[in-house]
Formats: structure tokens, C-alpha cells, sequence
């Protein structure tokens, strides 16, 4: 499948489940073209959509990636960097090389797909890019500083990303709350659940409205942070 010169292309990462999967969808219905980066991804197509297998951990992954987009589709127009890993460990207890991996996951990968991907945006002098963050940044809390400090920053990587791309990039952080999805159920440690927390939880798909209110704004408007939580949740 290739390009045409009238249509968007979205480059999703962690697209295949959970938030990264509603975005994907609101994406496709709206007429985007989406390519999903995920680690669970097998290398398929189906209408609107196509799959890449990418860890976005490792940078030969986002290489790989790099090439097949931009040989296959050209320069991405919307960049949703989604993929990300939960862990609630104990600072003093746990396991550093799990905090490596949630490091490399939720930071690093990241920072290597702007790395690979915006440039192109910036020489076009246009393009929008999503950070999916959460309201755990800023917010110290037992078993929680690992994954709390990787969101904290990613949010100071967003707003850096922002100053320095100005006037041409077009940068939002979506900070969801607590989210109906597998999201604890696929921490690499923890046994923390919705029911647990006695919160509530919103619908991936509201997450996904968020992201598409905040890519359509008005030329000239930047919609720079949205926070979306449950009414019950009081963090």
C-alpha cells in the first residue's frame, strides 16, 4: 500500500491494545492512515491499518522501523508516542534491571522515535506529536517512583521537544487517569487493579477523543496538555 499526496499518515507506537489501540482505531475512522509500532504486532495489513512488529526498546527496532515507514509511506505527519511498560517496586527492594527495561521502554523509546522521525517534520516546517503520559507523573508514591519518574520525563521531554521545534511542531501530552485496559494487569511487577483502587476507570476510547480534539485545533492553536481521570479518582 502506498502513499497518496492528499492523505495523513500516523505512526502509532503500542497501537495494538489499550489506549494505543483506541487511538489507532478513532485514527483509521477518521481517514487516517496508521501504521502500528508494537511489540506484540505481527507484520500485517488490514484496511486503513498496517502492523510492524518494533520493540521500541531497541534501537535497531526503530531503524528498521524508520526505513519501512519512509521506503513504504514517506514521512509520518502525526507521530503518537504510546508504547509504554507500568512496575511497582520498592526502591530499596527491587530489581534494577526491570527499572532498566522500564527505562529503555517508556523513555528511550521515546526519545528514539523523535530522534528518527522528527527531523523530517521540521524540515517540512509541520507535524503534530502525542506524548501518553499519565497523572502518576509528578506525583511521588510508594512502589510507584520508577514508573512515576520515566512519566516525569517524558512530560519534560515534551515540553522540551515543544520549545525547540517552535514554530513548527505541534506538541500535546495526554495525561489519562486510571483506564480501563490490561495496563496493571501487564506491569512487569505489581499486583495493583482497578477494582482494587475503587476509582472507576474511562474507556480507552476517551483517551482516543482527546487525542484527536487536541490534533484538530485551529492553525495557530496548540492544545499543549489534557488530563482525563475517572470523577472519583483523587490523584
Amino acid at each position: 500500500m502506498s502513499r497518496t499526496p492528499s492523505s495523513k499518515i500516523a505512526l502509532v507506537t503500542g497501537g495494538s491494545s489499550g489506549i494505543g489501540k483506541a487511538i489507532a482505531d478513532k485514527l483509521t475512522a477518521e481517514g487516517v492512515q496508521v501504521i502500528v509500532a508494537d511489540i506484540a504486532a505481527a507484520n500485517t495489513e488490514e484496511e486503513g491499518k498496517v502492523y510492524r512488529k518494533c520493540d521500541v526498546s531497541k534501537s535497531e527496532d526503530i531503524d528498521q522501523l524508520y526505513r519501512f515507514v519512509t521506503k513504504n509511506y514517506g514521512q509520518p505527519d502525526i507521530l503518537v508516542l504510546n508504547a509504554g511498560q507500568g512496575i511497582r517496586e520498592k526502591l530499596t527492594e527491587g530489581d534494577p534491571e526491570k527499572w532498566q527495561k522500564i527505562i529503555h521502554t517508556n523513555l528511550m523509546g521515546p526519545l528514539r522515535c523523535i530522534r528518527a522521525f522528527t527531523p523530517a517534520m521540521l524540515e517540512n516546517k509541520e507535524g503534530k506529536v502525542v506524548f501518553i503520559s499519565s497523572v502518576s507523573a509528578n506525583q511521588p508514591h510508594p512502589y510507584g517512583g520508577i514508573y512515576s519518574a520515566t512519566k516525569t520525563a517524558l512530560e519534560v521531554i515534551a515540553e522540551t521537544l515543544r520549545q525547540e521545534s517552535l514554530p513548527h511542531l505541534n506538541v500535546t501530552v495526554i495525561s489519562p487517569g486510571i483506564v480501563d485496559t490490561e495496563f496493571f494487569k501487564n506491569e512487569i511487577s505489581g499486583d495493583m487493579n482497578i477494582e482494587n483502587m475503587g476509582m472507576g476507570a474511562i474507556s480507552p476510547a476517551e483517551i482516543a477523543e482527546d487525542v484527536w480534539y487536541a490534533l484538530n485545533r485551529k492553525k495557530g492553536t496548540s492544545i499543549n496538555k489534557i488530563i482525563t481521570r475517572p470523577i472519583l479518582q483523587n490523584f
